[in-house]
């Protein structure tokens, strides 16, 4: 079974939010980059739940059947970016996420709203 972007990107949230991630948004990307469909970002409040949202988020894409591309910063739990192909998971430690602020770097991206 081959699991939409759209799909892909609930799957995401979804495993971001079975771990308490905070203040999680999914931005669609498509039109205005080749990277990827959609971003996720969101963030955890210590590097222990940093890497409970990065493993849960690269498990649940694994088990739906998704390669996992790459992972980027698990070790350093700061900002990890794992790359599923269509969806790029973004997962901050609060601060870094202060920092970098990239929703504002990719503010022409429409925020996905979520029933």
């Amino acid at each position: 079974m081959t699991v939409t972007p759209e799909q892909l990107l609930q799957l995401t949230v979804d495993a971001a939010e079975d771990k308490k991630a905070s203040d999680v948004i999914a931005l669609d990307l498509k039109g205005i980059s080749l990277i990827a469909d959609y971003f996720v970002v969101c963030h955890g409040n210590s590097d222990t739940q940093v890497q409970a949202i990065a493993s849960e988020i690269r498990k649940t894409a694994q088990k739906a059947g998704v390669d996992v591309r790459g992972t980027e910063g698990l070790d350093s739990a700061r900002w990890v970016l794992i790359d599923l192909g269509d969806v790029v998971a973004h997962v901050f430690h609060r601060e870094e996420r202060e920092y970098y602020n990239i929703e504002k770097l990719w503010s022409d991206a429409k925020v996905v709203e979520f029933a």
